[in-house]
């Protein structure tokens, strides 16, 4: 069987007083066995392999209980495995080759036997006569079927269809079922999520070898705790037990206990369960402390305190109020972090929502509302009441014993008595604030539906069956096999450059499947027109997809489908691009719609709002995020311009002031004045008909000139001074880390091919960089860091940025190690091993880049613009090829001074602050030593 908690408490086991106590063994122990400790009564010994022994003397009853305790329960199985631990200890019952027949011997022998499986442990136990015959039998049975059960496959075809049997009794209870959802949907994680009965598929088709090793796994003298209490002689029991398990040998294989750990749960969730059924259920969970924690029995005070009939504060609530018939809440005593557990029962002519309400509200007052003394000294009252009860039965004592030992230690259950016995009004309020809290709930509801409705998924598909006869259709047209060297890409590039007009970079090559990627920009107005016009300008350009006077959103959508093109539109500062990804014989009419696109936009009053709003939605969502807060101050500090001014970045409250300020005339004027084609460029690279491609973009947008002139809006250089900032981001797991500096740099200097390729090496390429090796791979402080140095290919102006994602925790770490890998870099450089690996890498990374088409379209548009070709980058590729380590180190040691840079950093760093001080040992917080 398996423990399935609901209304009946969980009786913890105490001794409130002792009626006497063991004498002292008189002679000395069997050899082999050691003694451990002795509390009230109840005796620990431990055999040399590692089995622990309790024994627990009482002659007032003519009985003895066997109970043996292994340490693996549900929360031990792996993935396929849900169930194993119950289906075993059914198995267990099958005999072995000495005892064959269990079940007939413990009828035999008249005892009272079974076998349950919970979260944390699995035991079996037998009370009986006792006589010595019996006693023999039973430590026989248990040590023999420890280690030599058959667990058969025959037994196995015949068994499971019994444990299924139990798992469909389960079933058959919408209120077992409900709690089952509420504990999966609380637990994303921790297998404190899974009921112990298991999963219907794992316990069909449960291979026999995965069962039989988890039996010899977890079936072991050190991982078990064999109990014998009753009517027993100490010395002759101790001696039986070496007998019979003394000889069992100590296994060779480590246990290592499960490490996984349930994230804080960050918000209420809830379950709706659709059942036939009688009756309407609502419950509400609610994740605790683990059960040797000091508050627990506190928490089971407020349990009581809750649910005690008649003067609890939910049957009051709930019950005298006739909004349900029962109540009831219990708590998981558990090894790891458990569950507490508050549910109502009412007819189906009740009102589920009223009752929902009544039962959250209870719960939620108990942290407002403190429990009277009164209150709790019924609570009290009672619990010890059934603790001394329970210690009178040595038969119940010892199988009960079980929950304590699987949460760490037997001895926990007296403990436990003497932290109750302490517990005040205060103490219960503390626990109630603590833990009833909204965002630590998972509330479930049953609603009783007699006909529900449900999806059954299909299993999965024999693929091989499937696919025996499939032929598939003709293969598609192969592309040639390009060279994507610069000068091979000039060779085949066709230019028609003119000015005030369309200027074409055309690279036609045989694709596979005829794909055809372009890329087009239009450029438009200048430092003085654009003044306030950045949140104009993009948002115009984010409206031309979403209709024309010709084409509803809906048409160009319908339209791009059938045609099989992907375009995207974008524009930011003085520019608007297009890409178009589509097929030979559809780019012409690509072209044509999205000429259309960009000269008749409808700018549709209903999608301006949808835009606005998700523009809003987007804005608002980046405010709390620490990467997001992160680049956007990073940013406004390394580039502050005025506000009116284009090139300004803003702050959030700006942006959304900008945003919520827009008219929808301000964009069709904005269209109307300063788009065109006055100063566009566009490159096409694959599969196209090169001269009809050049007369439909000319057609089309030839004769489409701006109102407003294009003048280049040049990129400034600006010395930032240092400007270190730590902003706090509350309840943010991971922090962002961004530092740089400006640079007077354009991309013809004689140091950028070095300070390209010394970058590569610090903080570029792919996990191998000295900031990648020392940062993820060494120290494993941060999932993504990285570095990258531009400069400006008109103006002299470059950046040196680098970043890093970590734990707020490791914050003086992270920038630690950054600094000491950047000075590292200038006092001791870069091997000549390291650079001659580097350029490898690096010229075989941009050669790769070229052979990618709509990269290459971008960068051939691009270099429209800049009026350069492919030699640009031969010729770089060549210097590159001839730098030296020694030019490398000097020009990063010129360029890159850890004096300039601005270290930008979010994170929550007061919680890390408190996680820190909490991990300090106790001799060292608070000393007030100075480093």
């Amino acid at each position: 069987m398996f423990v399935r908690l609901r209304k009946t408490r969980w009786l913890p086991i105490v001794a409130a007083w002792m009626l006497c106590t063991s004498q002292l063994l008189a002679q000395a122990l069997p050899e082999g066995i050691t003694k451990v400790t002795s509390v009230e009564g109840i005796t620990e010994y431990q055999l040399k392999n590692g089995l622990k022994v309790l024994l627990f003397p009482d002659q007032s009853k003519p009985t003895i209980t066997v109970n043996i305790t292994y340490l693996v329960g549900s929360r031990h199985e792996g993935l396929g495995e849900a169930g194993m631990a119950h289906l075993l200890e059914h198995m267990v019952f099958k005999g072995t080759p000495k005892h064959p027949n269990i079940p007939q011997e413990l009828t035999a022998h008249g005892a009272r036997p079974n076998g349950t499986t919970w979260l944390d442990r699995t035991n079996y136990f037998e009370t009986f006569a006792a006589t010595d015959e019996n006693l023999k039998w039973a430590l026989d049975l248990e040590a023999d079927r420890m280690i030599n059960s058959y667990i058969a496959k025959k037994d196995l075809d015949t068994e499971f269809s019994v444990v299924r049997n139990e798992f469909e009794m389960g079933e058959n209870s919408p209120q077992s079922v409900l709690n089952e959802r509420v504990m999966s949907a609380a637990y994303l994680w921790h297998n404190y999520g899974k009921s112990t009965i298991g999963n219907r598929s794992d316990l069909e088709r449960v291979p026999i070898e995965n069962l039989q090793a988890f039996y010899r796994k977890y079936y072991q003298p050190d991982n078990a705790v064999l109990l014998v209490a009753g009517k027993i002689d100490e010395a002759k029991t101790l001696a039986l037990i070496k007998e019979y398990f003394g000889s069992i040998p100590r296994p060779t294989r480590q246990l290592q206990d499960t490490h996984t750990i349930e994230p804080i749960q960050d918000g209420e969730r809830n379950v709706v369960l659709r059942r036939v059924g009688d009756t309407q259920v609502v419950s509400a969970g609610y994740h605790i402390m683990p059960g040797s924690h000091p508050d627990f029995p506190g928490l089971d005070v407020l349990v009581e305190v809750l649910t005690m009939e008649p003067s609890g504060r939910l049957y009051k609530k709930l019950i005298d109020t006739k909004k349900a018939s029962q109540q009831y809440g219990y708590l998981m005593y558990l090894k790891e972090p458990g569950y507490a557990y508050f549910a109502a029962e009412l007819l189906k002519d009740k009102s589920i929502e009223d009752a929902r309400k009544t039962l959250l509200n209870t719960l939620d007052s108990a942290a407002i509302v403190a429990p009277t003394k009164e209150e709790v000294d019924r609570a009290k009252a009672k619990l010890l009441k059934d603790f001394e009860l329970a210690f009178k039965s040595t038969e119940r004592l010892g199988i009960q014993l079980s929950e304590f030992i699987a949460t760490g230690d037997w001895r926990l259950g007296f403990l436990y008595r003497d932290q109750l016995e302490k517990v005040t009004p205060q103490d219960v309020q503390r626990i109630a604030k603590y833990y009833l809290k909204p965002s630590n709930r998972t509330v479930g509801m049953f609603i009783p539906d007699p006909n529900p409705d449900r999806t059954e998924v299909p299993e999965s598909v024999d693929v091989a069956a499937l696919l025996k006869d499939y032929k598939g259709r003709a293969a598609i047209a192969q592309g040639e096999a390009f060279d994507p060297s610069p000068a091979n890409i000039d060779g085949r590039t066709k230019r028609f450059e003119q000015p005030n007009t369309i200027e074409f970079a055309l690279l036609p090559k045989t694709t596979r499947g005829n794909e055809v990627n372009a890329r087009m920009t239009l450029r438009v107005g200048d430092q003085k027109s654009l003044m306030n016009k950045a949140t104009i300008a993009s948002f115009t350009a984010a409206m031309l997809d979403k209709g024309t006077t010709n084409r509803t959103r809906q048409q160009i959508k319908d339209e791009l489908d059938k045609l099989k093109a992907q375009v995207s539109v974008g524009g930011g500062s003085n520019n608007v691009n297009v890409n178009i990804k589509t097929t030979k014989e559809n780019l012409p009419a690509v072209v044509r719609l999205v000429s259309d696109m960009l000269k008749n936009p409808v700018f549709d009053a209903s999608e301006f709002e949808k835009l606005k709003q998700e523009e809003l939605a987007g804005i608002e969502s980046q405010r709390s995020e620490p990467q997001a807060i992160a680049f956007n101050t990073f940013q406004r500090t390394m580039s502050p311009y005025q506000k009116e001014d284009i090139r300004y970045v803003k702050t959030f409250d700006e942006e959304v002031e900008a945003v919520k300020a827009l008219k929808l005339d301000d964009l069709k004027k904005f269209h109307k004045d300063f788009y065109g084609a006055s100063a566009a460029t566009v490159a096409v690279v694959g599969d196209f008909d090169e001269p009809l491609v050049r007369k439909v973009i000319t057609d089309e947008l030839g004769t489409w000139k701006s109102k407003m002139p294009f003048s280049r809006i040049a990129a400034e250089y600006r010395d930032i001074k240092p400007t270190p900032q730590n902003l706090q981001t509350p309840d943010k797991a991971n922090a962002m880390f961004v530092a740089g500096l400006t640079l007077p740099l354009r991309d013809d200097d004689p140091d950028y091919p070095a300070l390209m390729m010394g970058n590569y090496m610090l903080g570029g390429g792919f996990l191998n960089s000295r900031l990648a090796t020392r940062i993820r791979q060494k120290e494993g402080i941060s999932y993504g860091v990285g570095s990258g140095i531009s400069a400006h290919p008109l103006d002299k102006s470059g950046t040196f940025t680098a970043y890093a994602i970590y734990n707020p925790e490791n914050a003086e770490k992270l920038q630690k190690a950054f600094l000491e890998e950047l000075d590292k870099m200038r006092t001791e450089g870069f091997t000549a091993e390291e650079v001659k690996a580097a350029k490898s890498g690096f010229l075989q990374s941009r050669q790769v880049t070229r052979a990618q088409d709509p990269s290459l379209s971008t960068t051939l548009n691009n270099y429209l613009y800049l009026n350069r070709t492919m030699a640009w980058d031969a010729d770089l590729e060549k210097k590159i090829e001839a730098l030296t380590p020694e030019q490398i180190n000097a020009a990063m040691k010129k360029h890159i001074d850890p004096a300039r840079l601005t270290i930008i950093q979010a994170g929550d760093f007061e919680k890390a602050a408190k996680k820190i001080a909490e991990k300090q040992p106790a001799a060292t917080v608070g000393e007030g030593k100075k480093n």
